[in-house]
């Protein structure tokens, strides 16, 4: 019988659920090795996982279109129950329902002081930055599996008061460990406030989270842009008007039948490297100019989408190295300010867990959250890959009540 098991990448389009060891209170080899780290872990703890979801950083790597190797764990949306700890972990107990950002961070280096848990600089040898599940980001074992291991958990883990309440909510708490976060971040960056006029373009989960976070921060108008209208609808369902960007008509002539204008206040990125133009041929900095275009003379952009800087699947030398054809003039011309990388999730995390827990954000609802088992996953991913307007949720341990 097998002491864990885990969703591993086994190439291009397919992935497989498999056995593997039970975590150990240890970091991996390559991050002590390197880092001056000791392999033992006693500031760490075992979750046995409660939900652990799929997300489009999943997919791209599961689509061949990052330089993962066959056998990369995967999954970084953990929410689990502490089933052991550390003797150095002093302020989280076992029995502890927790939710975990997807940034490893060690709580003590320089960014990490300064709230920029996205790039810590003490967990990862290839780069500022690390995750769960993830390529490049230090060979830490993926989350969509029955247990896992979390590091630096005094400072990692956000403790949910309450047991009861945690697993009553559990479809909305479980987004808290990216999308909603990532969602909410793009939005903040992008200076969504009162009465501000919104385009979001990418009507996948992180989207449909950053369009939900826009109506919470006051946006009087938020406009979502797809070429999926299963997807528009869902963001129709929370109250947001829709474009969908392979008609004919141009994205801002669209925006001008809704607000009167054919410019927004700010705009936010939702769909990173792998997006498309309107014949559905690859182009992947057209949202990046889309959103230049459209948004007003000193307005910000947000930009949770993900950008890579090794695509062996771009359609060109210069994509394949993360270099775009990028219209950056036109921003500059326009003053706009740009915020780009991994979302720093302890930012968030606690308001919005508190918005979840009294009833002021039902981001589930919005995301379309759909629990499925783990060993659902080869399958989760097949459906999220053709556009499913669903935000798949693993249950691998049972704790989520059908």
């Amino acid at each position: 019988m097998a002491d864990n098991r885990v969703v591993v990448y086994k190439g291009p389009g397919e992935v497989a659920v498999e056995d593997i060891e039970y975590p150990k209170l240890e970091v991996p080899e390559e991050v002590a090795d390197a880092m001056g780290m000791t392999k033992e872990a006693p500031h760490a703890v075992i979750l046995k996982i409660v939900s652990t979801n799929i997300c489009g950083s999943d997919q791209h790597m599961v689509r061949g279109r990052t330089t993962a190797p066959v056998g990369q764990t995967l999954g970084h949306e953990i929410t689990g129950e502490v089933v052991e700890k550390g003797n150095d972990v002093q302020f989280i107990e076992v029995g502890d329902i927790c939710s975990v950002p997807f940034n490893i961070a060690c709580g003590r280096c320089r960014n990490c002081n300064e709230g920029k848990t996205g790039i810590c600089l003490n967990v990862n040898p290839a780069r500022a930055g690390s995750a769960y599940g993830y390529v490049d980001m230090g060979g830490w074992t993926g989350g969509q599996a029955e247990y896992v291991m979390v590091p630096f958990a005094d400072f990692n883990l956000l403790k949910f008061p309450d047991r009861d309440q945690a697993l009553e909510k559990i479809l909305d708490l479980t987004m808290l460990s990216d999308i909603f976060p990532t969602g909410y971040h793009g939005a903040y960056t992008a200076q969504v406030t009162t009465g501000s006029t919104v385009y979001v373009a990418g009507a996948g989960p992180v989207g449909l989270a950053a369009a939900y976070s826009a109506l919470l921060l006051g946006a009087a108008v938020v406009i979502v842009g797809d070429l999926n209208e299963e997807r528009l609808a869902q963001a129709r369902s929370f109250g947001c008007e829709t474009v969908n960007v392979g008609e004919d008509a141009e994205l801002s002539d669209q925006i001008a039948e809704i607000v009167g204008i054919p410019e927004v206040d700010c705009a936010v990125d939702a769909v990173g490297f792998e997006a498309s133009g309107k014949g559905g041929e690859e182009a992947p900095a057209v949202v990046l100019n889309q959103i230049q275009t459209v948004t007003r003379a000193g307005g910000s952009l947000g930009i949770p989408g993900l950008y890579v800087t090794g695509d062996p699947g771009a359609s060109d030398p210069d994509a394949q190295e993360g270099t775009l054809k990028i219209r950056f003039g036109l921003g500059w011309a326009k003053s706009h300010a740009f915020f780009t990388g991994q979302c720093p999730v302890k930012k968030y995390n606690r308001g919005l867990m508190m918005s979840i827990l009294h009833d002021k954000a039902h981001i589930a609802d919005a995301v379309n959250a759909t629990v499925i088992t783990l060993d659902e996953a080869p399958q989760g991913y097949k459906d999220f890959d053709k556009g499913a307007a669903k935000k798949y949720v693993l249950n691998p341990n049972g704790y989520i009540n059908a």
